[in-house]
């Protein structure tokens, strides 16, 4: 990317950033109104001021997923800094499960968890990577309405840490993989369309990369792969075939398996 473009992007983030600034401030002032005049009709006795309140709280609801889109929107479209730090995956990674573990409860989900031993530490801005993660979790819960199982997988090959998340949801149909990573394209009703957007962006400013593998009937497969410093990963380099820049529209999946997955391992060397 040349060094005009660069300045470009960087200058249509800044404005669009401060642009969306300067909407959350009228946003939070609609916010406190709705409020006292909700406060004001709960009381309510006559028809209109009942059909009144309920236009209020319509009106609530609309001011919120508003404020849901441009918190989406900046965590998507702001500059980020990353503070990376050396990190043990699994210690982070068992401390977010183990915030999370009650929303599966509540939504009848079973969590597993398959933290791999042996692995290297990686340089992770954790509060960066926790959005991503846990944006990640809400996806596959999303996916299972009628309850399921969320597997997180960890593990290490070559030059990579792998951090993998299932879900035993629906899944995703052919017609719709390519569109995923788009901005604003959404399946979800409500959704702002930049979850998934977000989540690759977060990762490549890591110097990483995300793929999904899924199947309709079976559930959908999302990999975060994570670099190891290099002085700290092994000899045995990570085949990751044709992956793709965070930018790149075309993705490639990948089915390899933790080490000793003999089948997994034979659909690999096919890719």
């Amino acid at each position: 990317m040349d060094e005009h473009l660069k300045d470009r992007l960087a200058f249509m983030g800044s404005l669009a950033s401060g642009l969306a600034h300067e909407i959350k401030n009228p946003l939070s002032t609609m916010t406190i109104t709705l409020g006292l005049l909700r406060e004001d009709f709960e009381s309510a006795e006559s028809h209109r001021d009942r059909r009144t309140l309920r236009k209020i709280q319509l009106l609530e609801q609309e001011v919120a997923r508003l404020e849901t889109i441009l918190a989406d929107f900046l965590r998507f479209a702001g500059g980020h800094t990353v503070r990376p730090q050396l990190v043990d995956v699994n210690a982070w990674l068992g401390e977010l499960l183990d915030f999370y573990e009650p929303s599966c409860d509540d939504a009848h989900v079973e969590l597993v968890r398959q933290l791999g031993g042996g692995l290297p530490l990686v340089l992770l801005d954790t509060e960066l990577m926790k959005q991503a993660v846990l944006n990640l979790f809400t996806n596959a819960l999303q996916a299972m309405p009628a309850g399921g199982r969320l597997t997180v997988r960890t593990w290490f090959r070559g030059d990579r840490v792998r951090i993998d998340v299932s879900d035993t949801g629906g899944g995703i149909p052919a017609a719709l993989m390519q569109k995923i990573w788009q901005v604003y394209f959404s399946t979800k009703e409500r959704g702002s369309g930049l979850g998934l957007p977000t989540v690759r962006r977060i990762v490549a400013e890591h110097g990483g990369d995300v793929r999904i593998e899924s199947r309709v009937g079976e559930g959908t497969l999302v990999s975060v792969l994570l670099p190891v410093p290099a002085t700290m990963s092994g000899s045995e380099p990570l085949r990751l075939p044709g992956a793709a820049a965070a930018g790149d529209d075309a993705l490639t999946t990948i089915l390899a398996p933790p080490p000793g997955d003999a089948a997994g391992a034979a659909q690999e060397d096919r890719t």
